[in-house]
């Protein structure tokens, strides 16, 4: 996930079925994605959003 200049590296476990509404994930890991988006969007970088995996700040290389 993506947010400002952060990137959360955050595992969540797709399911599959025969449905036709795979591949999704369950309501908890949504929640955690939510819990770490809005984490991030407060600039909470070693609380919250760091509960549930790596951060990562994006720089650019090469300013054009």
């Amino acid at each position: 996930m993506k947010v400002c200049a952060y990137v959360a590296e955050i595992e969540v476990t797709l399911m599959e079925d025969d449905t036709g509404w795979s591949s999704y994930f369950s309501s908890e890991d949504a929640y955690k994605l939510d819990d770490v988006r809005e984490a991030l969007w407060q600039g909470d970088l070693e609380g919250q959003s760091a509960k549930y995996g790596r951060i990562f700040e994006l720089r650019p290389v090469v300013r054009q």
